[in-house]
């Protein structure tokens, strides 16, 4: 029987499973979901598939540098205390080191064989899963490279080398000092991890963000009852302000709390003895956009005691 990617993610899905081994097990039973999840479960493989449906927004980002290359990761996990397991930690140090092969593909960098073990990212994550006794996902990667300069990382909130809760990559072009460079990709990555910038100047802002802003401005405008000329202009320059706020290069530098980023780069070119372009950033805070899901532990004891 042909094994369709349907059936794979089918059966990844509802055990919580990497794809290879889905595969194989689908391909072992011919195809039968149910005796696929059997398969899996005498081999120890979807002892994890019930604790699947559990928020996981605590973990670990990672980062790792090689030569003009740099990568980040998020690995969740359900608490706090994991992150502090030494396991954990390692995993996901070795995560990290292989999403520099990865080009920022998640699906690609869970199927890549983990060191020493003979299976797959997402395999090892099952595992741990299983052992630790708590859900874990390989959230997201992101790579960034230049040709001639450095990427510069930084971890705020290190728990080790390589491992927090705010992980910065910044990508910095120039022909210039490789030392003095790096010092200032540094800085920026500090900055960036202080005031979360949406992008580097205006033009890379998503335009759907910015027309809702201004609405939201124009709103609030039409509230004060100007005239529309003078209106519009109120709303133009609470934009420009907006933009101030939100892209790198138009915010305050925080070293120095008074420079704007994009003059501290031009003046840092002084050190570097050459131009020094700011191509991208990326920047990873833990648990960011996931719902967390309150609960009122009291009333879970209770009614797992059957109290009313």
């Amino acid at each position: 029987m042909e094994i369709t990617a349907a059936m794979v993610k089918q059966l990844r899905e509802s055990t919580g499973v990497g794809m290879m081994d889905c595969k194989k097990a689908l391909a072992e039973t011919n195809g039968d979901m149910e005796a696929a999840v059997d398969w899996l479960r005498t081999r120890g493989l979807a002892k994890a598939a019930k604790k699947a449906d559990r928020v996981a927004a605590e973990g670990l980002v990672g980062v790792a540098t090689s030569g003009t290359k740099a990568a980040v990761v998020e690995v969740n996990s359900e608490t706090d205390f994991v992150a502090r397991n030494e396991q954990f930690q390692n995993i996901v140090g070795t995560v990290a080191k292989l999403a520099l092969d990865a080009d920022g593909d998640v699906a690609k960098l869970g199927e890549m064989p983990f060191p020493g073990t003979g299976h797959s990212v997402q395999a090892e994550l099952t595992e741990a899963i299983a052992k630790i006794g708590e859900n874990m996902n390989l959230r997201r990667t992101t790579t960034l490279s230049v040709t001639d300069g450095v990427v510069e990382s930084y971890v705020h909130n290190a728990v080790k080398a390589g491992l927090g809760k705010i992980g910065i990559l910044v990508a910095l072009e120039s022909t210039g000092d490789k030392a003095a460079l790096s010092t200032l990709g540094k800085q920026l990555a500090m900055h960036i991890a202080a005031t979360n910038p949406l992008a580097i100047d205006a033009s890379e802002l998503d335009q759907d963000v910015v027309a809702r802003e201004r609405a939201i401005i124009l709103e609030q405008v039409k509230e004060s009852g100007k005239p529309a000329d003078i209106a519009e202009k109120m709303v133009e320059g609470r934009l420009r302000k907006y933009y101030e706020e939100v892209t790198l290069l138009a915010q305050t530098f925080v070293i120095d709390g008074e420079t704007k980023v994009a003059d501290a780069i031009k003046n840092a070119e002084k050190e570097v003895g050459a131009p020094v372009k700011l191509t991208k950033f990326a920047r990873f805070a833990l648990g960011e956009g996931i719902e967390k899901v309150e609960t009122d532990f009291a009333a879970e004891v209770a009614a797992t005691a059957g109290v009313k």
